[in-house]
Order: structure tokens, then sequence, then C-alpha cells
């Protein structure tokens, strides 16, 4: 059970005699562990000294692998002490949303319909940071299938909290990835996103949530929401680490069919780009405005106010995205429906009632809706001709 306590616990006496370690952003002990100032072995084990402090607080671990990432730890010390360093991940904590499958650990999506699903095989991005040299630490709580926020009611192993405010959610769905690492926890998470799952909780628990191009990481292995919708991103405390990890995730998966093979940057390099602004910056109304909460409002019309100050241009653009929820809806309830006839009562109450929105989805106007979702993903390269990024709200109330 977590803890009742309110309270920030990264600015409490919960912190441990690891915190100097944990501390450190992935990139600068990463450093250290190239130049052998640190060992693998000790920036692991102080990983799990904080998660055995602070996790009953937070919940953000459901399962958590201490032996085999000690394990991975030494593989990866003996490894860089022979001059065999493989790159930043080399022997670095990282902790996977448990929505990956991960050879020989449960795999339960924060489902009672999971809660015994042990896969025999690594999911691909798992593969990849194993093949990079990370160590894994275990898996993180979410919402249930991944389908919402972390609220307490949505979760088979219970709710997560906020590091900042522990009385507040982590955000959604992958929670558990947002709480552990702002909380030093890790250094670096794996979530997923398919209407938000990253982004949200990375606002939430103020840390770098990052949702790649579809198709740029590959979802084999991963247990889905939507099959035309869901994203792997990392979740990392600066964006020279969420680049880190990118790298290593990203390419091309001939085993994957929503997998394409397009060019690899060095996501690394460009984050050392001396270049300032003016960017080009676009902020479209059509994401959530209806009904934003005044505060959230006046921080996004303060972080804009800031940015034309520093010289970006703010241009108003228009996307229709009214269609996506029936594309994700749809694919959700198709992928469940069977265990819903079967066993309706392994769901959460409220996961079960959003998954069955979807039996009333007809043929004909998921068609529409997903002949629609391509049109925008046709359309997106012109929309970023005259824009850089875009300044959406991650969430528009509570």
């Amino acid at each position: 059970m977590v803890s009742t306590e309110t309270a920030s616990i990264l600015s409490s006496s919960a912190a441990t005699a690891s915190d100097d370690i944990t501390s450190l952003k992935l990139h600068e002990v990463a450093a250290l562990v190239k130049r052998k100032k640190i060992s693998p072995v000790e920036i692991t084990r102080a990983c799990l000294v904080r998660i055995e402090a602070l996790n009953p607080l937070l919940n953000a671990f459901i399962t958590v692998t201490a032996e085999s990432a000690l394990a991975e730890a030494r593989q990866a010390e003996s490894e860089v002490q022979k001059g065999m360093w493989r790159g930043p991940l080399h022997g670095i904590p990282i902790a996977l949303k448990d929505l990956f499958d991960t050879a020989g650990v449960r795999t339960t999506a924060a489902s009672a319909l999971f809660k015994d699903r042990i896969p025999q095989e690594d999911a691909a991005v798992v593969q990849r940071l194993r093949h990079a040299g990370a160590v894994f630490l275990g898996k993180l709580n979410m919402h249930e299938l991944a389908f919402g926020p972390t609220t307490p009611a949505t979760s088979y192993f219970g709710r997560v909290c906020n590091p900042w405010a522990t009385e507040r959610i982590s955000g959604g769905s992958s929670g558990g990835s947002g709480a552990a690492a702002a909380a030093g926890l890790c250094y670096g998470a794996l979530g997923s996103d398919t209407g938000g799952s990253i982004r949200q909780p990375a606002a939430f628990c103020g840390i770098v949530g990052l949702k790649p191009t579809y198709g740029r990481v590959s979802t084999r292995g991963v247990i889905p929401v939507s099959w035309s919708a869901d994203h792997i991103g990392p979740m990392t405390r600066s964006v020279v680490d969420a680049a880190i990890v990118l790298q290593a995730i990203a390419g091309y998966d001939a085993k994957e069919v929503t997998s394409y093979d397009m060019p690899m940057e060095d996501y690394a390099a460009a984050t050392t780009s001396t270049g300032r602004l003016p960017v080009r910056i676009g902020v479209t109304r059509d994401f959530f405005y209806e009904g934003l909460d005044p505060e959230v409002k006046e921080a996004i019309d303060q972080a804009i106010a800031t940015l034309t100050n520093l010289g970006a241009e703010i241009r108003q653009i228009t996307m229709d995205v009214s269609t996506d929820r029936v594309v994700i809806q749809s694919e959700a309830f198709a992928y469940h429906s069977e265990n819903i006839e079967k066993h309706p009562e392994l769901y959460l109450p409220e996961t079960l009632a959003k998954l069955r929105l979807g039996a009333g989805i007809d043929m004909g106007t998921y068609i529409k809706a997903r002949l629609k979702l391509d049109q925008l993903r046709r359309e997106a390269p012109k929309i970023f001709a005259g824009v850089d990024v875009l300044i959406p709200p991650p969430k528009a109330s509570e």
C-alpha cells in the first residue's frame, strides 16, 4: 500500500544517502561511467536504495528486479573496465512502463487480466536497450491497460503519487514512468503515448517526455491500445537524456508492420546546437482549449509571452484532431473484445466502461475516421513547413 503522507519527497527528509548520485542526469552519470570515475554497480545500488526508500511513498514500481539489475551492472562494469564501452546507456539504470514485454519478468499492464503474464521474449525496444548496455531496474506502474490517467481507481496495483506533492496524481497513463524519473529512482524511463500518455505525466512531474514520430520506434512486444496511434518514447530529466534514449530505441523493425524505414539523425548532437530563437511556434486552439482551466491557460500564455520576448514568432494554426478518439476507442475495444466477453470482472470499472464505448462505433464510422486520420498525417508536413514546434496544453482541466 502507498503511504497516505502528503508532501513533496523531492524536498523532504525522505531523501537518502544515494541522493548525490541519483540527482545526476543520465548524460552526466554516463560521462563518469565512460571515464571510469563511477561504476555501474555503484549507481545501480544507489537507485535501488532510493527505490526502497521512496517507492512506498510513490508506488511507481510494480516489480523491482534488484538481483538481475545488479548482475547486469556487474557485467557492464566488467566491459567498461576492459575498454568495451558501448555508449552513453552502458551501465545506466533504466525502468520500463509495465506494458513492455520482458523475457522472464511479468508484464501486467497494471491489470488483473495480465497479473501473472510472463513473456518469453523482450519487446523490440527492450532488446535495443539491452544492446546499448542499459541496466533494467524493473517495471513501472501505470493506468490499467494504458487507457487513461493514473488516478486512484485506475491501476490494479494502486495509484501512483506525484513526487512533488504526493496527494496529487502523476498523470497517465505512464504515471509510474513520470514519477520514477522525476524522483531519481532511475535515470530514465520508457513510456507509451496514444493520446497524451507520455506528455501528460511528463508535464505533471516536471520532466521531459518525448512522443516520437509514428513508426520511428517499434511497438513490437508492447501491449497495444491502438495500432494506429501507439507511440513509444523516453521520459527523462533533460532533453539531452531523452535524445540519448531515443537514439538507442529508434530504428526500423522489419518484424513490425507499423515500423517505418526513415533516416536516423544524431539526436544527442542536435541538442548541442548553438542556434537561438527566433523559431516559429505554432499555437492551435484545436487541442483541449474548450473548457481550459484558467491556471493552465495562464501558464501557457506566460510561456508564449516569454518565448515571444526571446525572439520566437508565434503563428496560429488549425489542426482537425476530432476523429482520433473514434479510431483509438474502436481499436482498443477490438483488441479486448474477447476478454471483455469472457472475463469482464478482470477489468477495473472505469477502464471497462471506456473500452465498451468502442463497441458502439460501427465499421463505417471507423473507416471514415481512419481515412481522416490518414489525411491529417499527409497534411502534417505542410503544417510543419510553416512552424518548427507546437504549443498545446498537456491537460485541459482537473
